[in-house]
């Protein structure tokens, strides 16, 4: 070996000392049970310095530093200025918390540091686990396809483009939808989420390709409503083929008559898929189950596990009726991604024959370590628990005179206002984020701006609500 091949030889990424690097390994676990274990007595959230902010404008690194370095900025920097989606204090959007279990299997996915795309490997085994898990949750048949991907926003996009295939044949991946000739529309809530809206641009469908339904006084897609609008575009020589009805709005929690939508779907020969970001997995309550009763009849549902599931970010989900025209709607074969029946490069169907990414991590660890550690009873307990403190938030908002309820509560989120003007029902929320008592956002329902709580996280407590409630009164009062 020559003076430049030994030197070659020596470059390498691991540490030179692994018992040094052992030791900043249990003190990073430590202070991250630390972290978890004492969230409460940390703000929601608190403003970003700007010198905290000053700090991430630094110069590309060139040479080396030692990780401790690194891991002092992170815990002074970076550790105190998150969203807080952690803390039993937030409930401005629909965040899970994470569990501790959920962050012990990321650092072991992490370590495994497997790429999910294909191949004959294990990993895949345990992601083909969570499909079989979802298709029994959901009462799916045998042949229904699943996959992780990062949230419900693509997984909403691609139930869109199996539903494209479904009706314009394959050849549309080829051609376009432009040489497949004719208009095609999609149906939602007036309600649903801006990504149904997105999925159809992204698509090629357009966005103005999807006609957004009103909504009854409970917030749900008005059923004679839809039927006229695909009767309208019929007998205006467009093709209707798909409704997304939704599991969850993000306003307020409700749930579209899924059973009414798939016996509409059937009649008029349509794709229906349910965007059931948070609101699809109250099938673990036995309490609550009945809300979505139709669920089951779908084309297909977007989830997501990183929600209700309390699983860490990111883990999103889709699950498919028909597996092989999902396979059929993302597979492309390629020479140097050839299958073969033995090695490394057996394993088939791949993963990425599901979806857009060949690249892949090993998301289905954490979500089966939850589902494994913690069982779909104990998780939909928890569900229906977020539900019943949601009720005792609308109580509590029923019975103070200077509140007002603006929306019905039939899930876990609660929309209210002090009663005043915009301006300072504004100015509440901004005082509730800055205070780090509490994290609602701000929604708008019937013109009227509304204080939102989502109220996700498996940490909440009546105090959390009282502390909420409290803080809002005690801010509309200010002068």
């Amino acid at each position: 070996m020559n003076a430049k091949d030994h030197e070659l030889s020596g470059i390498t990424l691991d540490p030179d000392d692994w018992s040094e690097l052992r030791t900043m390994g249990h003190r990073m676990l430590d202070d991250m049970f630390e972290y978890i274990e004492h969230v409460r007595e940390r703000p929601v959230w608190q403003p970003i310095p700007q010198a905290a902010r000053e700090r991430f404008n630094a110069d590309l690194p060139r040479e080396p530093s030692e990780i401790g370095e690194a891991y002092d900025e992170f815990s002074r920097f970076v550790a105190p200025y998150t969203s807080g989606n952690v803390h039993p204090g937030f409930m401005g959007w629909v965040h899970g918390g994470g569990t501790a279990v959920g962050m012990l299997a990321e650092m072991l996915a992490a370590g495994l540091n497997a790429n999910l795309g294909g191949r004959d490997q294990m990993p895949i085994e345990v992601e083909r686990q969570i499909v079989e898990w979802a298709r029994q949750m959901f009462r799916f048949p045998a042949g229904s396809s699943g996959v992780f991907i990062t949230g419900t926003s693509a997984a909403n996009l691609l139930a869109v483009l199996i539903a494209r295939t479904a009706v314009l044949g394959t050849e549309v991946r080829k051609e376009g939808v432009i040489a497949k000739g004719g208009v095609l529309r999609a149906y939602t809530s007036a309600d649903a989420h801006i990504c149904v809206g997105q999925a159809m641009d992204i698509s090629g469908l357009g966005s103005a390709a999807l006609r957004r339904i009103p909504v009854d006084a409970d917030h749900r897609m008005d059923l004679t409503a839809l039927q006229n609008a695909i009767a309208q575009d019929r007998a205006k020589g467009a093709t209707p083929f798909l409704v997304v009805g939704t599991a969850g709005t993000v306003d307020t929690g409700a749930i579209d008559n899924l059973s009414a939508l798939a016996d509409l779907c059937a009649r008029e020969k349509l794709r229906f898929h349910v965007d059931g970001a948070f609101g699809a997995l109250t099938v673990l309550s036995p309490a609550l189950a009945p809300l979505v009763d139709g669920i089951e009849r779908a084309d297909s549902i977007a989830f997501d596990f990183h929600k209700w599931a309390q699983v860490p970010y990111d883990a999103g989900f889709l699950l498919a009726r028909d597996g092989e025209l999902h396979r059929q709607t993302f597979a492309s074969p390629a020479a140097y991604l050839r299958r073969e029946t033995r090695g490394l490069a057996g394993g088939s169907p791949w993963p990425s024959e599901y979806g857009p990414d060949l690249s892949r991590g090993f998301r289905a660890l954490k979500t089966w370590f939850t589902l494994k550690t913690y069982g779909t009873d104990r998780i939909g307990a928890v569900i229906a628990r977020t539900c019943e403190l949601a009720r005792y938030l609308e109580r509590r908002v029923l019975a103070e005179p200077r509140l007002e309820l603006l929306a019905p509560v039939p899930l876990n989120i609660v929309c209210f206002r002090y009663r005043a003007d915009d301006a300072v029902n504004a100015r509440i929320v901004a005082d509730l984020h800055e205070s780090g008592i509490a994290a609602p956002s701000t929604t708008t329902i019937h013109g009227k701006l509304a204080i939102r709580a989502a109220l996700v996280n498996h940490r909440i407590q009546t105090c959390d609500i009282d502390a909420l409630v409290d803080a809002v009164l005690r801010f509309g009062g200010k002068p």
